[in-house]
């Protein structure tokens, strides 16, 4: 027992030791922190900017600890607002900045202020209450778009079909971006919903969606959480407590205060717990849409397709500080019913889109469903039926980051009226041709993964002293290989076109057009919807 006692005293006198040199680290280095800012103060060459120097240090402090980890001044409170809401006060739309300095509407959300007021894609904008846009960034140009709900702000347009320059005088509202970016029944009975985010409210939307589906004959449903990165935990509780019995644990969180360590359970009954569900995922899938989908696996309440999911397991907190800022901060690591933890084990090695990379079967452990299944962590939730997603190439991929195809889906709504439903919505092969000659004078990568791979050889080979004696052949090869960029893009037709037709239906239809447009050519939900059928 005295042997016990000593224990116990000397492991509360070494946790104290520790707090206290915990304590003394922390004032140490706020001093130190102090000390140096005084020293720039009084003896730096020129003057100093200290709120813009510390908010730089901050940024730098918090990127060391891990990428969810952001202070937001008082400045960005709008943001905060609209990742935890999906609510802003503004004009309802996406700009974007030209390089003759206006700011082009490229894409107003429907039944927005922008919309009411007659603004259009194509539409530049030169001014804002009467100040010139012209030497501001983009980002600049959204703040002064943003405002009070019930507030005016004035824009002078050029508006894009007629050339002609006008006031416009838009009435600011709460703008609402819904997470529910679609919904229909698929081959009769299969009630589809696609999710792009978990902001406050997503839930309850979700609720009349899947009653409202069930009502017009929906006896399955599918989730689609492709390229969802989540947003509020307690959404994604919300999401399960339709699924499943009130008071099921669906999330765990662990983290190193006490009050971070909490089992989350449905707080609601559900509407349905017999409806067969398939979750879709792929490695744009991360943090709530993970909750979800490993929740559903787990209970062996659905059946998970698509591709390994993005491998966030950390949960952030959103707590006020001084001044009016906003820490979000990482406060614990989630863990799915089963005891996973979808974080990465080594958060270092991620795939070039950030998601976790292949993990070694010596690195991951074995956990049970509720119905005895085997499944293991290690970074994100692996599927139950894997179907790969569609794989682009080079000039396909370097179109979208060059937004060219977001160009020319100006430049048709521009030339056209109107357009076929986006059921039905299609490009013509002259009009794909159109496109073709307008790429033409744009910049952007043409080139074919090999016609890139053999430049690094012959790269390689300069560097090693043997390209002059196989000149000949590689140079061959490579006039094989070398493609213009109209050829480029007539074999790469069958990815373009889609993306194309889906951003320019977004033009006339909104934003659920480009869902709509991206079902028609959804190879992976179709092998995905099949195989789950199979198999029940």
């Amino acid at each position: 027992m005295k042997k016990i006692s000593a224990i116990l005293s000397l492991a509360i006198i070494s946790l104290s030791a520790a707090a206290q040199s915990a304590n003394f680290d922390l004032a140490k280095s706020l001093d130190v922190q102090n000390a140096i800012l005084k020293q720039l103060a009084v003896n730096y060459v020129d003057s100093v900017q200290f709120g813009k120097l510390i908010n730089t240090g901050i940024n730098a402090m918090l990127s060391s600890l891990d990428p969810y980890t952001v202070y937001y001044p008082e400045e960005e409170e709008d943001d905060v607002q609209m990742m935890t809401t999906g609510i802003y006060g503004g004009v309802g739309s996406l700009i974007k900045k030209l390089p003759s300095q206006a700011v082009l509407i490229t894409e107003p959300y429907a039944d927005s202020p922008a919309v009411k007021s007659g603004l259009q894609p194509g539409d530049s904008i030169i001014a804002i209450d009467g100040k010139s846009v012209y030497g501001e960034t983009s980002q600049q140009a959204s703040d002064r778009m943003k405002g009070q709900p019930g507030s005016k702000v004035e824009f002078r347009v050029v508006k894009g079909r007629t050339k002609a320059v006008e006031n416009v005088t838009v009435k600011r509202e709460r703008i609402h971006i819904s997470n529910i970016e679609h919904y229909c029944l698929l081959r009769g009975n299969i009630g589809y919903v696609s999710i792009t985010g978990f902001t406050q409210g997503m839930s309850s939307e979700l609720k009349d969606v899947v009653l409202a589906l069930k009502k017009e004959g929906a006896e399955r449903l599918v989730i689609d959480l492709r390229g969802n990165g989540g947003g509020l935990m307690d959404e994604a509780v919300k999401l399960m407590s339709l699924f499943v019995p009130k008071g099921t644990v669906v999330v765990s969180s662990k983290g190193r205060a006490k009050g971070n360590n909490v089992d989350y359970r449905t707080q609601a009954e559900p509407i349905d717990t017999k409806i067969p569900v398939l979750v879709m995922i792929n490695s744009g899938s991360a943090s709530a849409s993970e909750i979800v989908a490993g929740a559903f696996q787990d209970l062996d309440r659905g059946t998970i397709a698509g591709t390994r999911s993005f491998g966030k397991g950390l949960i952030q907190s959103v707590r006020p500080v001084s001044f009016n800022g906003t820490l979000k901060v990482t406060t614990g690591k989630y863990y799915t019913p089963s005891g996973r933890c979808v974080q990465a084990i080594d958060y270092s090695h991620r795939n070039e889109d950030g998601s976790v990379g292949a993990i070694p079967d010596s690195l991951t452990h074995e956990f049970k469903t509720a119905g005895g299944r085997i499944v293991k962590d290690g970074g994100g939730i692996t599927p139950d039926l894997t179907v790969e997603g569609p794989k682009y190439s080079r000039p396909t991929i370097s179109l979208v980051y060059n937004d060219i195809l977001g160009d020319y889906a100006i430049k048709y709504y521009l030339e056209h009226e109107c357009i076929a439903a986006p059921e039905e919505f299609s490009l013509s092969d002259a009009e794909y041709e159109d496109f073709v000659d307008f790429c033409q004078g744009k910049d952007f990568d043409w080139r074919s993964g090999s016609d890139a791979e053999i430049e690094k050889l012959i790269e390689a080979a300069k560097y090693e002293g043997t390209y002059d004696s196989c000149k000949a052949e590689i140079d061959a090869l490579k006039a094989k290989l070398d493609i213009g960029k109209a050829e480029a893009l007539r074999l790469a037709k069958a990815e373009v076109k889609p993306i194309l037709e889906s951003d320019i239906a977004v033009k006339y239809y909104y934003q659920r057009a480009s869902a709509i447009v991206d079902l028609r050519y959804d190879k992976q939900l179709e092998e995905s919807i099949d195989k789950w059928l199979a198999a029940k």
